[in-house]
């Protein structure tokens, strides 16, 4: 890393700062993306593992109950062959906590918003000349190793949740806004719109 008296403020150093600064400020942005789809897939698998549990416990019980009350030796046997689907299930639950998963996804998908945030205030500021180009090399550095400090507890994410990301940051818009929407979301004295 160059120390700030190397560091030359020219526009030059700043478009070559700010081109840095976009892309990471992509790839934060992708990341967070990637850990909300990761997470929001995880729970879906959990809530339909927890469906056919009680599914399979409620049939398993039937079986049984019917087995105790007819002669059926079918009952009986359905009722073990879907116990032991039941058994796999929960064998799988146990070692495989996908609720606790899907929150570190959560959490790292938090810790990636705040960073992103203060990479795009970063952006800003450097465009309008807020802090000196040493300063924003400084900020530019600590995002980095804040950013590296979640990468490194952060659980690894799917091809199927960067996909998903993918097409909510690329095709559905997510994180960005027309102006008439951000108009609806701010108060009356700063929307754009309307004023004179």
């Amino acid at each position: 890393m160059a120390s700030p008296s190397q560091i030359e403020d020219s526009a030059q150093s700043r478009a070559l700062i700010e081109s840095q600064l976009r892309e990471c400020y992509g790839r934060a942005t992708y990341s967070h993306k990637t850990h909300e789809k990761c997470a929001d897939i995880l729970l879906a698998r959990l809530g339909s593992i927890k469906f056919w549990q009680i599914v399979l416990s409620a049939m398993t019980t039937c079986g049984f109950i019917f087995a105790i009350f007819d002669s059926l030796r079918v009952l009986g046997v359905a009722g073990a062959l879907i116990s032991t689907t039941l058994l796999v299930l929960n064998s799988y639950t146990k070692d495989y906590d996908l609720g606790t998963v899907a929150q570190r996804h959560k959490q790292a998908a938090n810790e990636l918003w705040l960073i992103r945030e203060r990479y795009l205030s970063l952006i800003t500021d450097l465009l309008i000349n807020r802090k000196p180009l040493e300063e924003v090399v400084e900020e530019r550095d600590r995002l980095t190793k804040d950013l590296s400090e979640v990468y490194a507890s952060a659980p690894s994410t799917s091809g199927r949740a960067y996909k998903q990301a993918q097409q909510a940051l690329k095709y559905n818009e997510d994180m960005t806004f027309s102006e008439n929407e951000l108009d609806a979301l701010l108060p009356e004295g700063l929307r754009r719109n309307g004023r004179g």
